[in-house]
């Protein structure tokens, strides 16, 4: 997803900073945690990971304009599941904006509002990772309704977020509402999609063992909690 140009203008864009700066200040608490539970190399490297992950979803897979955004597949839970919830959300946000330093600087006054829409939906999916599956299961044994469940709630977390972008900025217009649900309805595809990416990657994770306690990936991908 990208928030198009002018969705939200100039006198109305300073809220974005305000939920961009809350957004980025709790994924620098989880960072924190990470790093003390981690270490810093575990933290530095799967951030890594994550960051080269997001940039070639959203400049090598393929994306379409479709109403007031773009349709990608973010891989949002699957950098969660495979790196936990501090790597990704660095990723998400060091992805996007070197995105849109270098190859989208159009993009650059819109990153408050894209980066709200990724990482709000991805600390929400990760506490309900936390409800759903039991801590006694390990992440390459996760089946697709579970899957499923968390690409539901990030899709539909970054559908909520695009259509209150669109909203505020445009109001409830029938051309603006129109579009808001060309956009939603588009990003079913993905939550279709988006579950079978992550039990692809936790059964090739599974079947690379000799990445168990690797500092690549979360310990979490093979012992329970």
């Amino acid at each position: 997803m990208h928030i198009e140009p002018g969705l939200v203008d100039v006198g109305k864009i300073v809220l974005s900073y305000a939920t961009a700066t809350a957004a980025l200040g709790y994924g620098a608490r989880l960072a924190l945690k990470a790093l003390q539970r981690d270490g810093a190399l575990a933290l530095l490297l799967r951030s890594a990971i994550a960051t080269a992950l997001v940039f070639a979803s959203f400049e090598i897979l393929p994306h379409h304009p479709v109403g007031v955004s773009e349709v990608h597949l973010i891989l949002g839970t699957t950098l969660l599941l495979l790196l936990g919830a501090a790597p990704a959300a660095i990723g998400l946000a060091a992805g996007l904006l070197t995105q849109s330093l270098f190859f989208a600087p159009q993009d650059l006054p819109q990153y408050g509002m894209n980066v709200t829409t990724l990482l709000v939906p991805l600390f929400a999916t990760a506490a309900l990772a936390e409800r759903i599956i039991p801590q006694s299961t390990a992440y390459v044994d996760l089946g697709y309704a579970q899957t499923f469940k968390l690409s539901l709630a990030y899709q539909g977390g970054i559908v909520a977020w695009v259509a209150f972008w669109a909203l505020y900025g445009q109001g409830v217009g029938a051309d603006n509402l129109q579009s808001i649900g060309s956009f939603g309805a588009a990003y079913l595809s993905v939550v279709l999609l988006e579950p079978l990416v992550d039990l692809g990657v936790l059964a090739a994770a599974k079947a690379l063992r000799r990445l168990q306690g690797s500092t690549l990936i979360q310990s979490r991908v093979y012992q329970p909690a």
